[in-house]
Order: C-alpha cells, then sequence, then structure tokens
C-alpha cells in the first residue's frame, strides 16, 4: 500500500479498532489506489484520504414507537451523510438488527464511489435502524417507519440527501416513510426514490441491482468472447436482488442452479424454470416462506439445510446477492476447482478480501460490488429524473438507460484497469476510477 494511504488507514485502525466492517471497506479502496497516489501528489497535498474517509455529517437518534399490545419500544436511528461533493447525499435505508455505525459507515463510504461510478450527479450516503421488520404486522411497520421520518426529515430532502430502500426496506416501508414526510413538509418531493408507481416511483427500480448486475457480468465475458447461455450459474440469496439477477439469468439462456436464505441453499442441477423462480418470488414476497419449502414443491430441487451454495457442485459462474462476507477463501477454492470463470457481486462487500485475491490470483473474472450492483442506485438516480421533469418513462427505456450505464461502468473500470497495466482487475480500475472524480471535484470545491 502506498506510504500515504498506509499510514491513514493505520490512524483509522488505532482509532476504530472496532468499525471491522468500515475499516475493510476503507482497505480495499486505499490497497487499489497505489498506481494514482504514487504518479499525482495532489491528493496527499489537498488530504483527500483523510477528508474522505470521515463523514461530512452523522446523524443519530432515538426511535420510539409502540407495538401491537401497547408497550413502548425505542430503536436507534441514523443517517451517515458521507460525501456530497458530486451531488446531494444518496444510498438506501437498511432496518435489520445487525445495523450499527461501522455497517452504515462501509456502505455509505461504498456508495460514495459506487454512485461516482453511475455518472450521475451523487454523492454517497447511508442510514437505517437495528429495527426488525420480520414478525411485525403492517401496522407495527407503520408506526416505526413513521416515527423514524419524524426525525430523519430535518436532515433530508431533494436536493440535500436522497434515500432508498435496502435489507428490510422495501415498497410498504418507503410507503409509510413518504407518506409521513409528506404529511410534515406539505409538499410532494422527490426526496425518496424505490417508490410506488402510484406516487412517482419507476418502472424497473426492483429489478435494476440484479439486471444491472448481470449486464456488468455479461460484459466482463464479452471481453473473452463469452455470455450465459446454458451456462450453470450459482446464486445466494432470494430476495429482491438474487430473484431478478436468477430472472435475467434464464433470459439470457442460463442455468440458475442455487439460491439461498438463512436456513440453507436450494440444489437444482438442471436450472430452475421460471414456474419455479414465480413460485420463489411469491414465497418469499407475499407469503415470507423458508427456501426449503421449494424442495417441497418441487422434484428435482434438493433443499441443503445449513449450507451455502458455493461448495454444492461446480458452476461457470457466481453472483453472491445476499450479504457482506458471504463468499469465503474455501468457498473460491472450490469454485475454481470447478471450472468458475466469473464472480460478480450483487450484494454489498459479499467476498473477504482474502477470496477477492485468490480470485484475481487465479485469473477469474471479479465485478466488485461498486461497480457490479450500482444498477440500483443507478435507476434511483433515473427516478430522480423523471421526479425533477414530472415524467415517466417506459419500462423499455428505462432498462435501456440502465443497460447503458451498467455498460459505461464496465468500460471506465476496465479502462482505469488498463491504464495502470492492470489488465482485468476491475477491483483497481473501480476503485481508481470512482476515487478520482469524487477527489478531483473535492479539489475543485476547495476546502
Amino acid at each position: 500500500m502506498n506510504n500515504y494511504a498506509q499510514r491513514i488507514y493505520e490512524g483509522l485502525q488505532q482509532e476504530l479498532p472496532w468499525q471491522t466492517e468500515f475499516l475493510q471497506s476503507v482497505f480495499e479502496v486505499f490497497d487499489s489506489l497505489d498506481p494514482l497516489l504514487d504518479s499525482n501528489d495532489k491528493y496527499e497535498h489537498f488530504r483527500i484520504l483523510e477528508r474522505i474517509t470521515v463523514p461530512e455529517r452523522i446523524i443519530i437518534f432515538q426511535v420510539p414507537w409502540v407495538d401491537d399490545k401497547g408497550d413502548i419500544l425505542v430503536n436507534r436511528g441514523y443517517r451517515v451523510q458521507f460525501n456530497s461533493a458530486i451531488g446531494p447525499y444518496k444510498g438506501g435505508l437498511r432496518f435489520h438488527p445487525s445495523v450499527n455505525l461501522s455497517i452504515l459507515k462501509f456502505l455509505g463510504f461504498e456508495q460514495v464511489f459506487k454512485n461516482s461510478l453511475t455518472t450521475l450527479p451523487m454523492g454517497g450516503g447511508k442510514g437505517g435502524s437495528n429495527f426488525d421488520p420480520k414478525g411485525k404486522s403492517d401496522i407495527e411497520i407503520m408506526r416505526f417507519c413513521q416515527s423514524f421520518m419524524r426525525e430523519l426529515q430535518s436532515h433530508i430532502g431533494p436536493d440535500t440527501d436522497v434515500p432508498a430502500g435496502d435489507i428490510g426496506v422495501g415498497g410498504r416501508e418507503i410507503g409509510y416513510l413518504f407518506g409521513m414526510y409528506k404529511k410534515i413538509v406539505n409538499a410532494h418531493q422527490s426526496v425518496l426514490t424505490g417508490k410506488s408507481l402510484n406516487f412517482g416511483g419507476s418502472l424497473i427500480r426492483p429489478e435494476a441491482t440484479g439486471y444491472g448486475n448481470v449486464y456488468f457480468a455479461l460484459e466482463m465475458l464479452k471481453t473473452r468472447r463469452e455470455d450465459f447461455d446454458n451456462r450453470k450459474v450459482m446464486i445466494s440469496g432470494s430476495g429482491n436482488v438474487a430473484q431478478f439477477t436468477a430472472q435475467k439469468i434464464i433470459n439470457e439462456g442460463g442455468k440458475v442452479i442455487t439460491m439461498s436464505d438463512s436456513s440453507g441453499s436450494i440444489l437444482c442441477k438442471e436450472g430452475l424454470t421460471h414456474e419455479q423462480l414465480e413460485f420463489i418470488m411469491d414465497l418469499k414476497n407475499v407469503k415470507r416462506g423458508r427456501i426449503s419449502e421449494v424442495s417441497e414443491k418441487f422434484s428435482g430441487i434438493e433443499f441443503c439445510a445449513g449450507q451455502k451454495p458455493w461448495q454444492l457442485t461446480e458452476a461457470d459462474a457466481a453472483l453472491p446477492s445476499a450479504t457482506q462476507n458471504e463468499l469465503e477463501l474455501e468457498d473460491v477454492k472450490a469454485l475454481v476447482k470447478g471450472g468458475c470463470v466469473c464472480v460478480s457481486e450483487g450484494a454489498n462487500m459479499p467476498t473477504t478480501p482474502e477470496a477477492v485475491e485468490y480470485l484475481l490470483a487465479n485469473n477469474v473474472l471479479f465485478g466488485p460490488g461498486k461497480a457490479a450492483n450500482a444498477g440500483g442506485v443507478a435507476t434511483s438516480g433515473l427516478e430522480m429524473s423523471q421526479n425533477a421533469m414530472r415524467v415517466g418513462w417506459e419500462a423499455a427505456e428505462v432498462d435501456r438507460k440502465l443497460h447503458d450505464i451498467m455498460r459505461s461502468i464496465h468500460s471506465v473500470s476496465k479502462d482505469a484497469a488498463d491504464e495502470f497495466g492492470a489488465k482485468d482487475n476491475y477491483v483497481l480500475g473501480a476503485n481508481i476510477a470512482g476515487f478520482r472524480k469524487v477527489a478531483d471535484a473535492m479539489i475543485d470545491l476547495g476546502v
């Protein structure tokens, strides 16, 4: 690591040793910046690394709410407004028991560079709460969202900070949040994305992260004159991202052989059919059931309790779409041994640093999340544009724009890697391309 980057990283380690997820994300970016920092000392002169690793603002607040029994409960709410050099803060809200400041800082830091890569004018931020929507009634969730928004509304706005959904925050939650915001400010503003089509949402937004990851993976495969046709593809997760990743892979002629949830994985060696995928979508989105129920419904599908997909069988490609650090060193060793040629991240930082290093060393195409899963926030940016112009584009138009953005992200990442002699290293390329745009904007804006 460059001496300047090493010094700043070691300082963060000493100051914030408990923020392991945040430190991991900083290391991953800093470790890629050597050629850029070595070739240009302006970033050290303007103290960019010191400035870019400290959020511009962190808001922490209490969220009191009343459950169906009449008991008062209190959760923590957060908004990490990380960097606004190229546009208003943009990033999701996550409602999950695991939410803490380290995770949100990691997600916000990643979001800064991901948004930069989209070429859209969006800064980076992230937020959420340790509230768990699972097992709660719709009324309880509405009460919580309304209490959450009562505080958050003071810190967001269409030109300040535009949150979206993330884990635990889907269309239902966005609706309750937006409804409360609208009542408080007495205005219908483009202050949240991922909205229902009934009140300003965009077509293709639910599909965007999954579709975008497949588009990015296809661009990588094209550099080796390959595609997904008749290829076996492993996917982890069974939520929104995994579902639409699977749908697009099947549409591209690929065979989706795995999906998963916290209880285990399903294995379908012949590849899931559209009918089976539709069952999974209904199971997860409506019935909120477990992935094991798929094997009970259809023959030829095996449920592997407590297991991740990666070591169950051989595959040509893997698209981790569940959570951070789910793809570990032993997993990628099994993938490489089984002939895997492409790994593309649908989730945020799902591959451990050791696993990434092993994939790159073994010439596996690897799409890092800040590039590969940028389709969601890119389409959120397109939703903001539609709201600002008071128009609604057809699904084909949004999908075309999404595809163009993912091609552009691939191109700038590949070009940056090639510029510094690191062919096919999309980690280095995406980090340098994303960082350089934000850092140069920070210099332009002054201290």
